[in-house]
């Protein structure tokens, strides 16, 4: 066989392959927004005061069943197992949702912030899963410099659990911001170019970055645009 035409044909099946993945990635986080609306409806009408009260303990038991559900998924990443485990960690992931939307309501244009923050987080997904789509670079060494954004943000978040500064919760947020949409850049590079074969783990890595992007995208605008007369 000509080498040509081998190299031709050894691609193909792993172009649809890739293809496959990607297209089941959007599927799924698709499905996976009508969960987190259903969580998020319940959590407004939730109260949240065990968090207030003890918001590192609290803080501590999210952690522990936000990463327990991580991992089930991660265990189960080939089969459909996963993906009701995904869907069940979506609806809990609305829930969470609570006491920000509940915040935000208290706002006399709440209801726009919380509309706006979610079609900003729309278009800044579309965009930036454009580019990895369509762009040539090679932005594996993005996955380094997010490693340890992610260490820092981290670290970040639990100095403000002690020291509760607005401003610094605000830089936190445009913080969040920026590397949950490099995030969704690079996780959906990875599809791409065929680094991720499961798309139940590509559809939640993407589903964290978008969540998170929403969360900050709406502190900021409460921050800046929210009107409690």
């Amino acid at each position: 066989m000509h080498p040509d035409f081998q190299t031709a044909y050894q691609s193909t099946p792993m172009a649809d392959v890739r293809h496959k993945v990607l297209r089941n990635t959007y599927g799924l986080l698709g499905l996976s927004m009508i969960p987190t609306v259903m969580g998020a409806i319940v959590g407004t009408h939730m109260s949240f005061a065990f968090l207030a009260g003890s918001p590192i303990i609290g803080m501590l038991l999210i952690m522990a069943v936000f990463y327990g559900l991580v991992f089930a998924i991660e265990k189960n990443r080939y089969s459909s197992a996963g993906v009701f485990l995904m869907l069940g960690f979506t609806f809990m992931m609305g829930v969470l949702l609570g006491p920000l939307l509940q915040f935000a309501l208290k706002f006399t244009n709440g209801s726009q912030l919380i509309m706006t923050a979610g079609a900003a987080t729309s278009v800044v997904f579309f965009v930036m899963a454009g580019i990895a789509t369509t762009t040539k670079r090679d932005l594996s060494g993005l996955g380094n410099f997010l490693m340890v954004g992610g260490i820092v943000l981290m670290v970040a978040i639990v100095a403000n659990l002690f020291l509760r500064m607005p401003a610094f919760q605000l830089m936190l947020s445009a913080a969040f911001a920026l590397f949950s949409s490099l995030m969704i850049l690079w996780q959906v590079k990875m599809v791409v170019d065929g680094g991720e074969t499961s798309y139940i783990s590509a559809a939640l890595s993407i589903y964290i970055s978008i969540y998170n992007l929403f969360t900050s995208l709406l502190q900021l605008l409460l921050a800046f645009g929210g009107n409690r007369d």
